[in-house]
């Protein structure tokens, strides 16, 4: 165990136990003392997964208790006396804990045995999200904050089941008509102008140059173009999403193609080899990781033109049309979520690619196994 992880022990069952002698609200007289012994538990059990992080017993005990604890806290907070009320008590409480998590997620995360796994790699962030979340709903209820400043958590979950069938056509239209079909066409055009560029370098280097220029061009200027030239249906909006992908794509695929080394590249002139064949054999592998990057980096970007293209000027359907029009009616729950769902396919959308990225590039040195 690593001083830093001592210290975050250490202060987080200082906040946990302090916290049993003040107040939850300022309403209530009442603390949580007797509690305090289940929290303390939960700080033992997090020290010694930290300290042996070869040993998961330790991990999955304090998992266990954060749990219940967390979730014992969610309910308090809801309770009329304290919500909009919350007092010393609650809120060190909450620090304690969340501390505590965050202690917990940097023990999964130091956890490794050598080996390269999923749940190594994707534990650790789905936990402390799941924390930030938490954090979220114990902030907007114990402060009451109001829903047209801020949403809980819960809320939107709440909204997202009211406004199902909703979300269901906005997110189809958006999606698989705009950003969907944008991507593929913006990221396949890029890759195949990236290749003719790369057999004609007069062609590079004039591109190259233009393609940082339009790249930073914003996209407040080019959704209107867009929408006179398409009409205001949704090619348009697919058209914002192909010129915002296309030079990503571009630049990384010819500076993948770049990369493979002179004396890998000798060795295939030393054998007669072409261009085409050196480029299939050689080239093209050398540079998927470049090419998968900047797959993943439209995969963000077509998300993001198509609402904000939709925002602008959309039709009467679509994310960024709903998010439009419901926000000038102060309609929070629906707003918050359609963020909710962008926010979600945007990750999964991204996350796809980054495992199609493994099995292709798996003998990169990122990928090794130890």
């Amino acid at each position: 165990m690593t001083a830093f992880q001592a210290l975050g022990w250490l202060v987080s069952g200082i906040l946990i136990v302090v916290s049993g002698f003040f107040p939850l609200a300022d309403t209530s007289s009442v603390g949580l003392a007797p509690q305090a012994p289940v929290y303390v538990a939960a700080l033992v059990f997090i020290a010694v997964g930290g300290a042996r992080p070869g040993r998961g017993i330790g991990l999955a005990a304090a998992l266990l208790f954060l749990i219940v604890a967390a979730a014992d806290l969610t309910a308090i907070v809801h309770r009329p006396e304290v919500a909009g009320s919350a007092s010393w008590g609650f809120w060190l409480k909450a620090i304690g804990l969340w501390l505590a998590s965050w202690m917990a997620v940097d023990a999964i995360a130091n956890s490794r045995s050598g080996e390269v796994s999923g749940w190594n790699d994707l534990a650790p962030a789905v936990l402390f999200g799941a924390t930030l979340l938490v954090l979220w709903e114990w902030i907007v209820a114990g402060f009451g904050i109001q829903p047209i400043n801020l949403l809980a958590p819960s809320a939107i979950a709440a909204a997202v089941w009211q406004y199902a069938e909703t979300l269901a056509q906005d997110f189809v239209w958006t999606f698989m008509r705009e950003v969907l079909l944008g991507w593929l066409i913006g990221s396949g055009a890029g890759f195949l102008v990236a290749l003719v560029a790369d057999r004609i370098p007069f062609l590079r280097r004039g591109l190259l140059p233009l393609g940082n220029v339009v790249s930073a061009l914003p996209i407040v200027g080019i959704a209107p173009i867009m929408i006179w030239w398409f009409t205001y249906e949704w090619p348009s909006k697919t058209a914002v999403v192909i010129a915002m992908t296309f030079f990503p794509m571009l630049v990384n695929t010819v500076a993948g193609l770049a990369a493979s080394g002179s004396l890998e590249r000798d060795l295939m002139r030393s054998y007669g080899a072409r261009y085409w064949p050196t480029l299939i054999r050689l080239r093209l592998p050398a540079a998927m990781p470049f090419i998968f990057n900047g797959l993943k980096i439209n995969s963000t970007l077509a998300m993001i033109g198509a609402i904000v293209a939709e925002y602008l000027d959309g039709p009467t359907m679509g994310m960024g049309f709903r998010i439009n029009t419901r926000a000038a009616l102060s309609d929070t729950g629906i707003v918050w979520a359609e963020i909710a769902v962008a926010m979600v396919a945007g990750s999964l959308f991204y996350g796809i690619i980054a495992l199609v990225e493994r099995s292709v590039t798996f003998w990169h040195p990122s990928y090794r196994r130890a």
